[in-house]
């Protein structure tokens, strides 16, 4: 029997409760607040510009409503207030987590021509049927306008991921109530649904993935977000993807840093790609998992134009394809070779599998300087889960550094957390020292490793009890990705991985890329030497 340290969070649940919270599918759903009634609500886009009307299609129990718009910069900001809104309850199809949920708009706004851009939380509050409270939390983001835009950041919401990971209505592309048996991920998702609890606010106690506290060698592994989530009512997914866990926190230290700052979403890297003309630098942050092929080809052009990229995020994993004017996102991810239309005749190169597989042609590298399947997990249950919790940096030389007093060996983000839980790498040598790239991944000519930690694909560890989260399932599925086979020894050629930082310069622009989900904890934990690489990057790329 392993004690758990003494400070290791405990949410009150039974061990029934924690296996459900870890292994079960739970999510929100319309009718679940039974005779205490609900509100929920969504807009048909993501993103606006000013002048643009905003309609807000709600379902809800109660007669009348209240809206409250903020936006969520360096300081909480009210926006607009709209009192005595009415209210009805709108029919949800049961798959409305893939088809959408079809209510008619309630009410709309025009959204003022003073507004900055930046992401604006909407709230909608009534009185239940008991008396009580109800509430639900959703979002626009205000886009800038295209033209020149000197000394300014343009940053894209990884509004793909959020997508992917939204559990509300049932399905995601990870769990679901799609199939015969109402047991699988949904290969295509709605955008026209609300978000679960957890997505767009959290209380700065809601627990990240990678582990603050570590077990003892062999105790069974737990995953207290999950755990948490569970005891609190929030959406499982919260700490994987989203506004509250991820984006949020980078957008705020900026502007609080005196960085001009805009915002916008993937998908305007899709239908809007002039959008990142003008900028010095844009930036990518957080966990930014899912993409489509032009999405990437926007930010190619963009760098080999001369632009600049600062990549503060990890797991560059999965092509994803947009349908019905953007409104629903596929991804057949584990199924692809066996379902995707693509491989029965079509344009494979758009199979949305991994961008790693052979057939697709085109490695997550050659955009970004990394890939996801040569890294993946850190500090997640037991993969590396007592291992370095920054990045051992190996140039420290290197301008990123400046200011920072780092040396060769020393951990990089230590103090803030910033290695996990998921972290993108490439295959690489030690060279007197140093690693390289062997290049034979798709890392571009003249990639510099400037810091490199292990991770894993598998949960394991001596001793340790069978039935962990992860297991070897993403093992498993990139050998059989890399090598169309699943055996053990396919499996030994990729558990072993990487987490890196990296530089490089392509076309007349430049990347840097710090290949990890949670380099933004680092920001939130104000980690000096963190907050310093972050500052030098952009100062570097917007000219300052």
């Amino acid at each position: 029997m392993h004690r758990l340290p003494a400070d290791f969070p405990d949410f009150g649940l039974t061990p029934e409760q924690r296996r459900e919270a870890v292994f079960g599918h739970y999510y929100e759903y319309p009718g679940m607040g039974g005779e205490r009634g609900e509100i929920w609500c969504y807009t048909p886009r993501f993103s606006y510009r000013p002048g643009d009307t905003v309609a807000l299609h709600v379902s809800s129990t109660a007669p009348a409503f209240r809206v409250e718009i903020v936006r969520d910069g360096a300081d909480e900001t009210p926006a607009l207030t709209l009192e005595g809104q009415g209210g009805r309850w709108q029919d949800t199809p049961d798959q409305c987590s893939v088809e959408g949920c079809g209510w008619q708009p309630t009410l709309d706004f025009v959204i003022p021509r003073e507004w900055p851009s930046g992401f604006y939380r909407i709230t909608l509050s009534a009185e239940g049927r008991d008396g009580k409270p109800i509430s639900c939390d959703h979002w626009i983001i205000v886009r800038p306008a295209r033209g020149q835009k000197r000394g300014r950041i343009l940053q894209i919401a990884a509004t793909g991921t959020w997508l992917a990971y939204n559990t509300w209505g049932g399905s995601n592309h990870y769990q679901g109530i799609t199939g015969p048996g109402r047991d699988q991920f949904a290969v295509a998702v709605s955008t026209q649904r609300p978000w679960g609890r957890g997505f767009v606010r959290l209380p700065a106690a809601a627990p990240r993935v990678p582990l603050e506290v570590a077990l003892p060698p062999a105790a069974a592994p737990r995953y207290p977000h999950m755990e948490w989530a569970y005891a609190t009512g929030h959406s499982k997914k919260y700490a994987s993807a989203g506004w509250a866990s991820y984006d949020g926190h980078f957008f705020r230290w900026a502007e609080r840093n005196g960085h001009q700052i805009d915002l916008a979403t993937q998908h305007e890297l899709q239908f809007d790609p002039e959008l990142v003309e003008g900028y010095d630098c844009i930036v990518f942050t957080g966990h930014d998992e899912y993409w489509t092929w032009e999405m990437r080809d926007a930010v190619d052009a963009y760098v080999n134009g001369g632009g600049r990229v600062a990549r503060f995020a990890g797991n560059f994993m999965w092509q994803t394809r947009l349908e019905d004017e953007g409104r629903r996102q596929v991804c057949y991810k584990y199924r692809a070779r066996a379902e995707d239309p693509v491989y029965r005749g079509g344009d494979v190169t758009r199979a949305t599998n991994s961008w790693e597989a052979p057939e697709i042609g085109r490695p997550g590298a050659a955009t970004f300087g990394l890939n996801a399947v040569a890294g993946v997990y850190v500090g997640w249950g037991n993969c590396a889960g007592r291992g370095m919790r920054g990045f051992p940096v190996y140039r420290p030389e290197h301008w990123a550094f400046a200011g920072t007093g780092l040396s060769y060996g020393d951990l990089l983000g230590a103090e803030g957390h910033v290695f996990g839980y998921e972290v993108d790498g490439l295959d690489y040598v030690i060279r007197n020292g140093l690693p390289e790239p062997t290049g034979t991944d798709g890392a571009p000519e003249g990639v510099d490793i400037l810091a490199l930690g292990m991770a894993t694909l598998i949960e394991e560890g001596q001793g340790l009890p069978p039935g962990g989260f992860l297991n070897d399932e993403d093992a498993r599925f990139v050998a059989s990705t890399l090598y169309h086979d699943e055996s053990p020894a396919s499996v030994d050629k990729v558990k072993r991985s990487s987490g890196m930082i990296v530089n490089f310069r392509r076309g007349e622009g430049e990347v840097f890329h710090a290949g990890s989900c949670e380099w933004v904890a680092g920001l939130l934990r104000h980690d000096a030497m963190v907050e310093m690489v972050t500052r030098n990057v952009l100062d570097r790329y917007v000219g300052r």
